[in-house]
């Protein structure tokens, strides 16, 4: 996994510079409104600000976790993947609500 190390980190910093140029597109179009004509490239920042920063998070912790023992990376691991479950479930969380009471 050490090996990882320098891939996550140069895909973690190639992502941070892409967030933050979506972040400016996107705030420059809430100002100016430029991309109300092209509706697409508005839904393709909008998906990218709601799953850029999560993807930002898994690859940094990724890197981080590629130095760290094994407990550490499955503790990461099982946190990575409930965010993503009840992101992309959101049902997921009702029903095991429903379980628990």
């Amino acid at each position: 996994m050490k090996r990882l190390e320098k891939f996550f980190d140069i895909l973690g910093e190639i992502i941070a510079v892409l967030m933050v140029v979506i972040y400016i597109v996107a705030l420059a179009n809430a100002q100016v409104g430029f991309l109300s004509s092209v509706p697409v490239v508005e839904k393709i920042i909008n998906i990218a600000i709601h799953y850029g920063s999560l993807l930002l998070v898994a690859v940094v912790g990724l890197e981080a976790m590629s130095k760290r023992n094994i407990v550490f990376r499955i503790i990461f691991y099982v946190c990575l993947a409930v965010i993503v479950i009840f992101l992309f479930f959101p049902g997921t969380y009702e029903n095991l609500m429903g379980l628990i009471s």
